[in-house]
């Protein structure tokens, strides 16, 4: 099974988890909150969090199963996240993933309630509906809420984010930001697969890593689409970076060395999992297919 193809797999099991999560058929109070969430929901996401969450499971623990559920609280907390980004009180944003933002459909006050459900869901998710050690599941908790907030996490990067707009682009707040907004929950998602298969500190340490190499590579990559494709390829308004004076790779470093980056850093999660063998095939793979992308 080649790299496409096992991804296919995986994300099918990740989207019919999420249809349980969040039915449709919700009680006539929330039955709108539920359609905008389900709709930012289903636009047609990679599930690369909580993919890289399955496969970081399969490299520590093949046989375990179960994974998927406290997979999908990532999916969760990322669709939240980009519902609120695409505000017009911060990124503005008329188009993700092709389709109208969830607030050109739905309204701003239904879009930020939207938001705020998926977020309070996955730590629900997470605590009601994870199959594992209590101790594990308590770990996970305190991993997505520092992943996710403040000082060090996404909510954190997007203040800087924000507040770095029109600043003259710096190599140093570039990397506070990215580590922070993209980067966290990226390396989160990794973590969460050790610690569900209750990986020994060596093995913790080394998907760690391979998640901050990889987080790296995704916001380098994300950066450089920006420049090179068009709004159609993207599903979202190309070109925003740079019109709204965001900090970014390309306007610190240029193309061609955010290009030679992106794939350094994917040299170094390759690195990190040599101590895996044959049970990382699929991360790696999951490197490669974050640093060739073309939307």
């Amino acid at each position: 099974m080649n790299a496409r193809e096992f991804l296919g797999e995986v994300q099918r099991a990740i989207e019919a988890e999420l249809d349980r999560l969040v039915p449709a058929d919700a009680p006539h109070a929330a039955r709108t909150l539920h359609r905008a969430m389900r709709y930012s929901l289903f636009a047609g996401g990679k599930r690369i969090r909580p993919v890289l969450c399955i496969e970081a499971v399969r490299a520590v623990d093949p046989d375990l199963a179960g994974a998927v559920t406290p997979a999908c609280a990532l999916e969760l907390i990322h669709t939240y996240s980009l519902i609120h980004d695409d505000l017009p009180a911060l990124d503005n944003d008329d188009f993700r993933r092709g389709k109208p933002t969830c607030h050109k459909v739905f309204g701003e006050a239904m879009a930020i309630l939207a938001g705020d459900a998926l977020l309070t869901l996955a730590f629900r998710v997470l605590s009601a509906h994870t199959q594992a050690p209590a101790e594990r599941v308590a770990r996970m908790v305190a991993e997505l809420s520092e992943a996710a907030g403040t000082p060090s996490g996404m909510i954190a990067g997007q203040v800087a984010d924000l507040e770095g707009e029109g600043k003259t682009p710096d190599a140093a707040l570039l990397e506070t930001i990215h580590r922070a907004k993209t980067g966290a929950l990226l390396r989160a998602s990794v973590r969460f697969g050790a610690l569900y298969a209750g990986a020994g500190m060596e093995e913790y340490a080394a998907l760690s890593r391979f998640g901050e190499h990889a987080g790296l590579a995704f916001q380098i990559v994300d950066d450089i689409l920006d420049v090179e494709q068009t709004s159609e390829a993207l599903g979202k308004t190309a070109g925003k970076d740079a019109e709204q004076k965001k900090i970014t790779f390309p306007a610190v470093y240029g193309l061609e060395r955010s290009h030679e980056m992106a794939a350094e850093q994917r040299r170094l999660a390759g690195e990190s999992l040599h101590g895996f063998g044959e049970r990382a095939a699929r991360l790696l793979a999951l490197a490669d297919l974050i640093v060739e992308r073309t939307a």
